[in-house]
């Protein structure tokens, strides 16, 4: 059985009991403390698990006017993937603590090469931990380069700045905001330094998807909630830098929603270009 999605912790557990060749991708990071990240995975992580460093390896590098964390060449993604070992087809699970923040957007980079066999540890690393099973600490093992080449992408294409501008005022998109609702309303924040939100968007954050637990919500439940925000029309999902909102479209995705576009720069880019328009108060 390929995952696409969610994989719960007892559904990894049994594929890796039976032995299943799978590539777990830990994605542990917060945001003001790049090595943070790396130093929760080096304390514990799932067996065998290898870790995806979101602004070294899940982003290109910023030069201030594209966002805080531009989408990889898709050549530079899928090098970097068969160094971690994938190979076609191969199960892939992304995993991190933060309800999925960090896996989502290596969920979206997958589909965006290409590769359909990935899917998001339902509950996370707490959910792991909490069922009694393994961890292991320090650095990943080396590995067999894998021969995982970049196929079509399986995800809408990426919208621009451009597009999101032009859509303003025709309407035909709907801008869906994963970040913070203070962030969204603009309250001043250390990380916005043009706090708002694009003009027409609504807000969806993302941390709404997951229940009490930890765990998506049910697919019946998140598919109510999205097209009650989308009425009607198709969805393009932003945030901070492009992230989050892919914890949308996997949210989307989950409720078999499809057809939503990222919009990669999404507020950090918007803000750079001081001609675009900004929106503030709640929706």
């Amino acid at each position: 059985m390929t995952y696409r999605t969610l994989i719960s912790v007892a559904e990894l557990h049994a594929l890796l009991a039976a032995g299943g060749e799978i590539l777990i991708l830990d994605c542990e990071f917060e945001l003001g403390m790049p090595d943070k990240g790396r130093e929760v995975y080096l304390a514990g992580h799932l067996p065998g698990a290898r870790y995806a460093h979101l602004d070294d390896d899940l982003a290109a590098p910023s030069d201030g006017t594209n966002g805080r964390h531009p989408l990889p060449s898709p050549v530079a993604f899928a090098a970097w993937l068969r160094r971690q070992g994938l190979k076609q087809g191969q199960q892939v699970v992304a995993c991190d603590s933060s309800g999925g923040a960090w896996a989502a957007r290596a969920w979206w980079l997958l589909n965006w090469v290409g590769h359909d066999a990935v899917a998001v540890l339902d509950g996370g690393k707490q959910a792991w931990t909490e069922a009694g099973l393994p961890v292991e600490t320090g650095p990943a093992g080396p590995v067999r380069p894998g021969d995982f080449a970049a196929q079509p992408p399986l995800v809408a294409a990426p919208v621009s700045a451009a597009e999101v501008l032009a859509n303003i005022e025709g309407a035909a998109a709907q801008v869906i905001d994963a970040r913070d609702p203070l962030r969204f309303r603009g309250d001043p924040n250390p990380i916005d330094p043009v706090a708002g939100h694009i003009p027409g968007a609504r807000n969806r954050f993302f941390r709404d998807n997951l229940g009490p637990d930890g765990r998506f919500r049910p697919a019946a439940e998140l598919a109510e909630a999205f097209l009650r925000l989308l009425g009607g029309k198709p969805a393009v999902l932003s945030c901070g830098s492009g992230v989050t909102a892919c914890h949308n479209a996997l949210a989307m995705a989950h409720a078999g929603l499809s057809g939503a576009r990222l919009y990669p720069g999404s507020w950090s880019e918007w803000i750079a270009d001081p001609a675009h328009p900004v929106e503030t108060g709640a929706c």
